[in-house]
């Protein structure tokens, strides 16, 4: 029986995901466990291991993106088709490093070499395939085979089994006869180039005839916007609000998908969903300042690690989060849920747009412990390897933007939080002390708070105790 291969959900928040590899090629048998594909979310990228043993078949293709639980493959049994209409496709070039058979190999293919016996004439080649009648060879010889020319079906395996082995290729001589083409059916070949997998699940749900509808993409390539376009032209059915129409306008056009969809989107839900304000509120920073020198002598490697300043900033929300537990909550329904834990995600731009890794237990961590967690929870953010476990479970999130120079702006809250801490430059000002004028490093923070959870006076109180944990940065240390 067939077995679904679905976008996994992963996390609460998660919307849709992206194929970014299929690790195991069409008509592969795998095993339950192995790796058959990558994902990449608006978060994280995941491998996705097979559920069960099968044949592999593609319903959808790399670049793909899907909701969760729509339907990226299958898994077939022997001689069993795709229940989605499909067709099994082999391409002998796009084979697995070793395949495993649904039946049990009738012979042994291992060749007989002349360092086992001198009286024995040398055995014929062996062409390495399994008992279903698949090529068993390394990824390294298919690609030194595609680069010689040679067909890698007339090369004989030398290694376990009669798998070919890129020695065994460089070892044979190219073939010149041009490969013979597996039969496909063209229509379905055709469409399936022309009508990528999101396009065609658009059109189901919107009730739309895909001949029906012009591609604009390269060689009439029909996008998922030709079929929203279409079906708002016809009124098949309502369209979703975030698909406006294209006034087509002049310029270089960066597709809104992937991540940067996703923080699009959430950001607008975000706005429209939470009656949000905003409120600054300056920081003297000169005791802070002080004290970081303090452990910057005492160095990390007796700290751990050096704090740096949005660090003080997250040991400074977590306290003032203890002391205002309506800032440390989210709406669930009719209700304002006080949150138990606290735990702080942090703002993390990367190339493609930004993720918020979540440090956990923030209220438990000591000022140098926070500071290691950051910094490592940065660094595999960038690096594309923060793990779900470390995306999930913030109650409240901290952005800066300092470092740009920027002094203050408005953070939008990250759902289903209700509040946001923003983090401008530490900057020269004055204070007066009578009449003298008096140097001070001076900070500004911005509060973006969910107006349904807290009013404003009990917001400034919350930004105030973190501008008084601030002033007084000794009391983080405890």
């Amino acid at each position: 029986m067939a077995t679904k291969i679905q976008m996994p959900k992963l996390g609460l928040t998660m919307t849709e995901g992206t194929i970014t590899e299929w690790v195991a090629a069409p008509g592969q048998v795998v095993t339950k466990g192995s790796v058959i594909m990558t994902i990449e979310t608006d978060k994280v990228q995941e491998e996705v291991e097979a559920d069960g043993d099968g044949i592999l078949f593609h319903s959808a293709e790399a670049g793909d993106t899907l909701e969760p639980g729509e339907i990226a493959g299958w898994l077939l049994a022997e001689g069993e088709s795709p229940p989605d209409g499909g067709e099994l496709i082999v391409a002998a070039s796009s084979q697995p490093e070793e395949v495993v058979s649904l039946q049990e190999p009738q012979e042994d293919h291992t060749p007989i070499s002349h360092t086992e016996t001198e009286d024995v004439e040398a055995a014929p080649p062996v062409t390495a395939t399994a008992a279903v009648g698949r090529i068993l060879s390394s990824p390294n010889a298919r690609r030194v085979a595609a680069e010689l020319g040679t067909d890698i079906s007339t090369v004989a395996g030398s290694g376990p089994g009669g798998r070919i082995t890129s020695e065994d290729v460089e070892a044979s001589p190219p073939v010149t006869a041009p490969l013979v083409p597996p039969v496909l059916d063209e229509a379905k070949v055709e469409e399936r180039r022309l009508v990528p997998f999101a396009a065609r699940i658009a059109a189901e749900r919107l009730g739309v005839a895909v001949a029906e509808v012009i591609g604009t993409g390269p060689e009439g390539r029909v996008s998922r916007q030709d079929i929203y376009n279409y079906a708002r032209s016809t009124g098949s059915k309502k369209i979703p609000a975030s698909s406006s129409p294209s006034q087509k306008v002049e310029g270089e056009r960066i597709p809104i998908k992937g991540m940067r969809g996703i923080i699009a989107e959430r950001m607008h839900s975000s706005l429209q969903e939470m009656a949000q304000l905003t409120l600054t509120m300056d920081v003297e920073m000169d005791r802070t300042i002080a004290l970081r020198e303090q452990l910057k002598d005492i160095g990390a490697e007796e700290l751990g690690a050096v704090p740096g300043y949005t660090d003080f900033v997250i040991a400074a929300v977590a306290q003032a989060l203890r002391e205002h537990p309506g800032a440390n909550s989210q709406v669930d329904g009719n209700d304002i849920v006080l949150l138990e834990q606290i735990n702080i995600g942090m703002a993390v731009a990367v190339p493609d747009g930004l993720v918020v890794p979540v440090i956990h237990g923030t209220d438990f961590l000591g000022l140098p412990e926070i500071a290691q967690e950051t910094t490592r929870l940065a660094t595999a953010a960038r690096e594309k390897k923060l793990s779900l476990a470390e995306m999930e479970g913030g109650t409240f999130s901290v952005t800066a933007l300092g470092m740009f120079g920027v002094d203050a702006f408005t953070p939008v809250i990250n759902p289903p939080n209700a509040g946001i801490l923003g983090v401008g430059r530490i900057r020269d000002d004055v204070r007066w002390e009578g009449e003298q004028p008096v140097r001070v490093k001076r900070m500004m923070i911005s509060l973006t708070w969910d107006h349904r959870v807290l009013d404003g006076a009990p917001a400034a109180e919350f930004a105030a105790t973190i501008k008084n944990l601030l002033e007084q940065p000794l009391r983080l240390l405890g």
